[in-house]
């Protein structure tokens, strides 16, 4: 989301996670668009101290 005006903020409804963004992740749809609002991190090669600095990362 680099490319986002300073100011901006994502701040969906929980309806709109589910309906838009978690549909089209589980179908494959739209799958660049949806992998900057909800990345894929393997959590399991991770350290529990390493996970913060995964955030915006995918």
């Amino acid at each position: 989301m680099g490319e986002l005006p300073p100011g901006y903020r994502f701040y969906p409804t929980e309806e709109e996670l589910v309906r838009f963004y978690l549909r089209h992740k589980l179908d494959g749809s739209r799958r660049a668009d949806i992998e900057r609002v909800i990345p894929v991190v393997d959590v399991c090669s991770l350290d529990p101290w390493q996970l913060p600095g995964t955030q915006g990362r995918s």
